[in-house]
């Protein structure tokens, strides 16, 4: 008995056994942390904050809809046989949320961006146009929501997924909108909730 106790105790101190205490003194940081060398819009570890993953879904949406829940910050698109993906997603700060029915009117890969006016009369440092690319803010690929000027949208600013930091639009980690731009074809439906 004592030595399958200490057989079981180095196994867990090599780590390749768990112990009920084993994650006792691990520490995460709350925040990516960059080397100084790094700027806002050069290139960023690809991890994603918050990964994507299956999840139950016994709610009255039809598969193919997108649910965008801006108070979990997250995004579901639910799929057949009572299941869902479920995304990290950034949204839009205080007094900059939104919610309503629309559907996906259009799909563009590396978007170009204009900020709207509104945007620009608040942030008039801001480009007037910027060519799609790594540096632009609206990443990888953009799905607009019918004729509203919002968009979920990839972003070269991965930390603030899990965020209300936008102007309205729902961004994810350019891995996660790439993974949902080819599962969601123009015209789906797509619910915004608070």
């Amino acid at each position: 008995m004592r030595l399958n106790a200490l057989i079981r105790a180095g196994l867990v101190v090599a780590g390749l056994v768990v112990g009920p205490s084993a994650f006792a003194y691990m520490t995460y940081p709350t925040s990516p942390t960059y080397p100084p060398s790094v700027t806002r819009y050069s290139s960023r570890p690809a991890a994603n904050p918050i990964p994507k993953e299956y999840v139950s879904y016994y709610g009255p949406q039809a598969p193919g809809t997108v649910v965008v829940s801006t108070s979990e910050r997250r995004l579901y698109l639910i799929l057949s046989d009572h299941q869902a993906l479920k995304y990290g997603i950034g949204v839009g700060r205080e007094g900059f949320t939104w919610s309503g029915v629309t559907r996906v009117a259009m799909k563009k890969e590396w978007p170009d961006w204009t900020p709207p006016p509104a945007m620009l009369k608040r942030r008039p440092e801001l480009p007037r146009h910027m060519k799609g690319g790594i540096e632009n803010p609206l990443g990888a690929r953009a799905l607009y929501l019918g004729a509203s000027e919002f968009r979920i949208h990839g972003s070269n600013e991965p930390e603030t997924i899990g965020q209300a930091v936008s102007s309205g639009c729902i961004r994810m980690t350019n891995d996660d909108v790439k993974d949902l731009y080819e599962r969601v074809p123009v015209g789906s439906k797509v619910v915004v909730e608070n």
